[in-house]
């Protein structure tokens, strides 16, 4: 397609310039919890690149990665992940995810439910040690509809581009609960494979998620897979990557975890002294604390409690050697508030 047909294409979908890209964090530039994570397979959860959960039922195990690049013109950084224990024989419910979690209040303007649903186009770059063909999916978490299409990996980055067909059935609940799960199924038993899988279509039973062409990311410890630069907007047309600043996709994040940091200063007359998160952003929900750390003060033996904590900030009870000592400190946490 030309330059002015693209053009065209954007003008003609409404799409505005900037905000086109429903997911954060996309080009993979921050990753709070660490750059590197290993033996993963065992637990789901968040591991390294922020807003990018990883989804196991596997006795395989992998690394993953936030992974510095220079191949790849206008990026620098990708998810890289790497089989180190192969899964070969495949049970029925087996998979392995990475998954981004989108919010219902973010996804009005797809109209979804009504005759005037709006198509979504998921694009990105991807390479592996060797040819592969994966699944990308859109599940409506509200609803319990799928909607996958089949992508090709090869050993150089190939730009893949999907439009997903808008769904006419169900709605998106407008609140801060996960509505949408983008998902890149890597790994499946026959509950995912064993149906017909139709592609591009919305539909609600299990085992029409992915096709018989899916490889097994685990199949090998010579696998790898990287992946960066992934953007879903709404509308039939892949725009071009819309890179937001580090400081603006930071702050996103922090809307679903941070680190979080007080000092205080006081004289304490009890064996208890208090002091007050304040988050860097307003989160998505009363965040989780955790990983309460006071560094390294005089007399202060730990954490008490967490206590009044709400979506602005979180108040700490510590600890002391007892009462009559003055105390100046600092301390550090994580807020996690993650769909």
């Amino acid at each position: 397609m030309s330059k002015a047909a693209e053009l065209a294409a954007l003008i003609g979908s409404q799409s505005s310039l900037s905000n086109r890209n429903l997911i954060i964090n996309g080009a993979m530039q921050v990753a709070q919890r660490g750059t590197s994570s290993t033996g993963l397979g065992a637990s789901s959860g968040y591991f390294t690149v922020d807003r990018f959960r990883m989804n196991f039922n596997t006795s395989g195990r992998l690394t993953m990665t936030q992974e510095a690049i220079t191949d790849l013109e206008g990026f620098a950084n990708a998810i890289k992940l790497v089989c180190t224990t192969a899964d070969t024989s495949i049970a029925s419910g087996e998979n392995v995810f990475i998954q981004h979690r989108l919010e219902g209040q973010d996804l009005q303007q797809l109209k979804k439910g009504t005759s005037n649903a709006k198509p979504l186009t998921l694009s990105f770059y991807v390479k592996g040690n060797a040819a592969a063909t994966y699944t990308a999916e859109i599940r409506d978490q509200d609803n319990s509809r799928f909607n996958g299409q089949e992508f090709s990996v090869t050993t150089s980055w190939n730009r893949v581009s999907l439009t997903y067909v808008g769904d006419t059935t169900g709605t998106y609940d407008d609140d801060n609960a996960n509505s949408i799960t983008l998902g890149f199924m890597l790994h499946a038993g026959s509950a995912y494979t064993g149906g017909t899988f139709a592609s591009n279509t919305w539909q609600t039973t299990t085992n029409k998620r992915a096709g018989d062409n899916q490889t097994s990311f685990l199949d090998s410890t010579d696998r790898t897979f990287f992946i960066t630069g992934i953007q879903l907007e709404v509308g039939e047309q892949a725009t071009p990557f819309e890179h937001r600043s580090y400081g603006d996709e930071l702050a996103r994040c922090q809307r679903y975890y941070g680190v979080v940091y007080t000092s205080n200063r006081a004289q304490v007359d009890s064996g208890e002294l208090g002091a007050h998160f304040t988050f860097k952003t307003t989160m998505r929900a009363s965040p989780t604390m955790g990983d309460f750390d006071p560094g390294s003060p005089e007399n202060v033996t730990g954490l008490d409690q967490f206590y009044g904590t709400n979506v602005e900030g979180s108040g700490v009870s510590i600890t002391t050697g007892g009462s009559g000592n003055r105390y100046i400190f600092g301390a550090s946490a994580t807020a996690d508030a993650e769909l």
